[in-house]
């Protein structure tokens, strides 16, 4: 009886057919690879560091502006669902534990936004800046704040009561500054004694100090008299009080701002009993930030054992830290060594007790604020300081550094002690930041709100430094190497050629068996940690595959 199965193979029949098939594969390579001319290698090389290049660009651009590398973010979220990796569930808050001393006392890290004690004038500051220059010095940002900020201090419910406090309620609201002005001189006309719209007046109109100085002084003649009749009818009704509030608000705000003046024109023992008297007569009213006023004009009149008194007030455990207060501290501490510091000399026999403290008082403030020292060594050039700051941030390096720059040099040696010391700080932290040292963990946040409060001409100090992602490495290497593979083949076709052939010959068989299981390999076998790898896996290999693909 005839049989139509087909005849089993044996084994021995099966390999060498498979053989077979491996030498007419590696024939049918051979003569695709012998047709090839140097100008295709070389279109080839200049084609691939061409397309590396573009990749490079795009990804230092990515990680510029977002921080991110774009090919691991792609492949981490978009691959990993595909190929089966099971999605990261978002880690849980870290539990940052009490330390010891400063520590045990601080709350969580929240990149809260506080007035800037001091801010500069508009008009006589800002604005000469802008004509100067024509750079904007203030974000909108910022101005907006400024504008919340002024309507909570300046107005109050009773003032639809008066008009002259209705227009002026108006005016705090318009984005034009010539609007803000007219509504100004428009609450004068109808009340000669409104004391905000003289404040109005002084921070956006006047062109100098002394101008804004005379308006602050009718401000400050017409705020006394309505703080008076206010004290006498607070208890009236809840309206009354609120008014009162709003009275006092003014006239603190006020008499600070004259303090100020005095300070810039050169008047600073006066500017000094002002803000003396300021925090006696409102002691409740440390929220503003006074005392910092007084430390930067009691620097200037360089008188130290008075500094060190307000340090000793302010510089408490249960107090929000500044930039002003550290630094300040650590600026006294170092005084007392620096003129006869010397890193050689200390090297060989070792820090003394004096200068053991200002290390760590230098330490400490680092650590609070790590920004402030390229600024004070010149490192980073400064900008205009913003009207509000970031605790621990940029801005409030740039407002501490701006005003206070002066100070650490007049002390001889404090920026040499500084420079030497400084970048120690950073190797008694533990990284990556998990926890702090004497300080809360630096927050994270900071990066975000410093963009915007600080002008976009102003590089943003960053701090941790975000290290470059591998995928900027690779795909820069593979750009050289592609380019220096370009650049041989130009220079040197027949010997170029010959080199192709002879790899691809040996390896194009295996990357192209490779190619066809590759799919069905990568479910079970590569690790999920090893998923942003894929891409630039197949971006090296893809050139020889497509060539194996299309021997086969």
């Amino acid at each position: 009886m005839h049989n139509d199965r087909p005849r089993r193979l044996s084994c021995t029949e099966q390999i060498g057919r498979q053989r077979a098939n491996r030498e007419a594969k590696c024939c049918s390579v051979t003569v695709f690879l012998s047709t090839l001319t140097p100008k295709f290698y070389f279109a080839l090389t200049v084609t691939s560091s061409f397309i590396s290049g573009l990749i490079f660009v795009f990804e230092w651009w990515h990680f510029r502006k977002y921080g991110t590398s774009f090919i691991e973010q792609v492949s981490v979220s978009h691959l990993r669902p595909l190929i089966g990796g099971a999605e990261s569930s978002p880690p849980a808050p870290a539990a940052f534990p009490a330390g010891d001393g400063e520590s045990s006392r601080q709350s969580m890290p929240e990149c809260k936004v506080w007035r800037n004690p001091l801010n500069l004038f508009r008009g006589a500051e800002y604005s000469r800046y802008m004509w100067v220059t024509g750079k904007e010095p203030l974000t909108y940002y910022d101005m907006n704040l400024s504008a919340q900020d002024h309507q909570t201090f300046f107005t109050c419910d009773t003032d639809a009561l008066r008009p002259s406090d209705t227009v002026m309620q108006k005016a705090w609201r318009e984005r034009n500054p010539q609007a803000r002005i007219k509504a100004a001189h428009q609450a004068l006309e109808l009340n000669n004694d409104c004391a905000t719209a003289y404040v109005l007046l002084a921070e956006e109109e006047a062109t100098t100090i002394v101008d804004a100085e005379k308006y602050f002084k009718q401000a400050l003649k017409a705020g006394e008299m309505i703080y008076r009749k206010s004290q006498n009818c607070h208890s009236q009704s809840p309206q009354h009080e609120a008014q009162l509030r709003r009275d006092t608000n003014v006239l603190v705000y006020v008499k600070r701002r004259l303090a100020m003046c005095a300070r810039k024109l050169g008047r600073i023992r006066e500017a000094v009993k002002m803000m003396r008297d300021l925090m006696k007569e409102f002691p409740l009213l440390s929220m503003l930030n006074i005392h910092e006023n007084l430390l930067e004009a009691l620097l200037e009149l360089q008188a130290y054992a008075d500094v060190q008194a307000v340090l000793a007030k302010y510089d408490d455990i249960s107090l929000p830290k500044s930039a002003a207060i550290c630094y300040t501290a650590a600026l006294l501490k170092a005084r007392a060594v620096s003129e006869r510091f010397s890193p050689e000399t200390a090297s060989k026999r070792g820090l003394s007790t004096a200068e053991i403290n200002a290390v760590e008082a230098i330490h400490r403030a680092v650590e609070f604020n790590p920004h402030v020292p390229k600024y004070l060594l010149e490192m980073k050039s400064l900008v205009l300081p913003p009207e509000h700051i970031l605790k621990r941030g940029d801005s409030e390096a740039v407002a501490y550094a701006f005003f206070h720059l002066q100070h650490w040099k007049r002390i001889e040696g404090a920026l040499n002690l500084l420079h030497c010391t400084w970048e120690g700080t950073f190797r008694m932290i533990p990284y990556p930041l998990e926890k702090g040292h004497l300080f809360y963990p630096y927050p994270s946040c900071t990066e975000t709100a410093d963009r915007e409060l600080l002008p976009t001409f102003h590089e943003v100090s960053v701090y941790p430094q975000k290290e470059l992602p591998f995928f900027i490495h690779f795909t820069a290497g593979l750009c050289s190497f592609s380019a220096m593979l370009a650049l041989l083949t130009h220079q040197f076709p027949e010997l170029m050629v010959v080199f192709a052939k002879a790899v691809s010959a040996f390896s194009v068989m295996g990357l192209a068996e490779v190619s066809l299981g590759f799919l069905g390999i990568l479910r079970p076998s590569v690790p999920v940690s090893l998923l942003p790898l894929c891409p630039a896996l197949f971006s090296v290999s893809f050139p020889y595959l497509l060539i194996s693909n299309c021997c086969l």
